[in-house]
């Protein structure tokens, strides 16, 4: 509902301070990174600035900035926190620029250890573990950067600053366009649920990428101010191949997890990934069915993290170690977040009311602020009573509070609960108007005949068709030519990168017709390539 002006001036000087707080006082004055916490304890170094962490920490400052344009007067804020939240983006851009050679070398194998790494040094930017300590392929995180950088550039901001910037964004967009086929270790880092170290297809992963892919497709990164050599293209056959993976896979998460709270993020806010609404919804529910609690949703069953049981010493468990985690799985307020965001963009007003209402439970007084803290876990006395018992025993909050992610969702969610910004305000490229709008393909084929003969011998059957003479001035190519031109497209020899690897094209790349050089091209599709094509190689087969 909209707001008085000296209402809403006062709203948003109350939330200013809040950010400011708790999350702006923490952000590098010199590489613009966050930390995911200030926590150092026997789970890991906190400190550290997670790519994906620190995408979902600025959201709050973003928002924050949009309610400010708002007002007239709003004494130089909207300008200090819109660039609060291009420093971040920038510093996680340059974080990654530095590993270009990672991004051209995945390309080609995507291969784990030629992952780009998840998480930096805060004061630096630089790496802080080796390639071979940390399961750093998580498609989800580099997606989720390239998802925001586009939302963001549609609200107006100017993130992107040179050419080869955009050349570097071009090829990150190659890095996770073969996500749907590229098992990774997915949002909670360790992959397989055993924790063997074994990277798995993951459909959060899956679907963040598919929603990066259709939202920085055709953006101009330069925004009013650029041209077509800022403009980013994606492969329609990779965010269409993306779509079919993940729909087979939900609402399962992976082969290991049958459902994942992480795959919010997809069906919803900020993805919005799924058009089909039943599919949706069968996830919600089953996400809600299996894995809420009375503190949070525990990320997945049988999680052992975090947990008294948990042997912090090792990062695998033996299989016959994950029944012991039954039922005392920790639980995440992070994900009444999502569940909160998510009734919001519904417009379901109960929805909304009963996670504020849970979320506001959840929090917890430090420094006279109410944080939300990372989790909620059961207490060593209390682990047989809750076994036997789900949901009948009081949980503690662990010492990480707040965790900034969550806390950055928590206010993103008040300042949209209070009308201060409106949903198309952080979804300016319209995402969430895609779901419950789920159209069959049509299939559409256009004929060419070789030459004159055969033209003459389609016309006697009905079929009219014309030859590439008489489509003049449109040029027929062969596709390998095509394949040619995407090598081009982001390679930037500074940086060392190529752009597309030259693969075989699909046939909803090849079915459009280009204007290269002024020039209006149509590409033959790739079976048509005796030398490339499988059939003509063995027409047996």
């Amino acid at each position: 509902m909209p707001i008085a002006t000296q209402e809403r001036q006062i709203r948003l000087d109350y939330y200013y301070q809040q950010i400011k707080n708790v999350i702006l006082k923490r952000q590098n004055p010199i590489t613009g990174l966050l930390p995911a916490s200030t926590a150092v304890n026997a789970h890991g170094d906190y400190t550290d600035a997670w790519v994906r962490d620190n995408v979902y920490s600025i959201l709050a400052v973003w928002g924050l900035g949009l309610a400010y344009r708002k007002i007239d007067g709003d004494r130089g804020r909207t300008f200090e926190l819109e660039h609060s939240t291009v420093k971040l983006m920038r510093g996680l851009m340059f974080a990654m620029m530095q590993q270009a050679n990672k991004v051209e070398s995945f390309k080609n194998t995507q291969l784990p250890l030629d992952a780009l790494h998840a998480k930096y040094n805060t004061q630096t930017g630089s790496i802080v573990v080796g390639d071979d300590q940390w399961g750093h392929l998580q498609l989800d995180a580099t997606s989720i950067f390239l998802l925001i950088l586009a939302q963001m550039t549609a609200s107006g901001l100017h993130v992107i600053f040179t050419i080869d910037e955009v050349n570097f964004v071009q090829n990150l967009v190659y890095y996770i366009g073969r996500a749907y086929r590229t098992p990774d270790y997915g949002i909670w880092e360790r992959g397989h649920k055993i924790n063997r170290g074994n990277a798995e297809l993951n459909a959060s992963s899956v679907g963040m990428a598919k929603a990066a892919l259709e939202a920085i497709n055709g953006l101009d990164l330069f925004g009013v101010n650029g041209s077509q050599a800022s403009v980013i293209h994606v492969l329609p056959d990779e965010i269409a191949r993306s779509r079919i993976t993940l729909e087979s896979l939900l609402p399962r998460e992976s082969s290991s997890k049958e459902v994942d709270a992480a795959l919010l993020s997809v069906i919803s806010f900020p993805a919005f990934a799924v058009e089909d609404k039943a599919l949706v919804e069968r996830t919600r529910n089953k996400i809600i069915d299996k894995l809420q609690g009375n503190y949070g949703c525990k990320r997945f069953l049988r999680d052992g993290h975090q947990t008294v049981l948990e042997n912090a010493d090792r990062l695998h468990y033996e299989p016959t170690e994950l029944k012991q985690f039954e039922h005392i799985e920790c639980e995440w307020p992070l994900f009444f977040t999502y569940l909160l965001l998510d009734g919001i963009f519904q417009e379901n007003q109960e929805q909304i009311q009963y996670y504020q209402q849970r979320l506001e439970a959840l929090a917890v007084e430090l420094n006279g602020r109410q944080l939300l803290p990372e989790l909620y876990y059961v207490t060593p006395e209390n682990i047989n009573a809750e076994k036997s018992n789900p949901r009948s025993q009081k949980r503690l909050p662990n010492e990480n509070i707040p965790l900034v992610w969550a806390q950055s969702l928590y206010f993103l969610g008040q300042l949209l609960n209070e009308g201060l910004i409106a949903t198309g305000d952080i979804d300016p490229l319209g995402r969430h108007l895609s779901v419950g709008r789920y159209k069959k393909p049509l299939v559409q084929i256009a004929l060419l005949a070789e030459d004159e003969d055969l033209q003459a011998e389609l016309a006697t059957n009905g079929i009219a068709a014309q030859t590439p003479k008489q489509v003049a001035p449109i040029q027929v190519r062969q596709t390998k030519e095509l394949s040619a031109v995407y090598a081009q497209i982001g390679r930037n020899d500074q940086l060392g990168l190529t752009g597309r690897p030259v693969r075989r094209l699909r046939s909803l790349t090849t079915s459009r017709v280009f204007n290269i050089r002024g020039e209006a091209i149509v590409f033959l599709p790739s079976f048509l390539d005796r030398e490339e094509f499988y059939l003509t190689l063995d027409y047996h087969f």
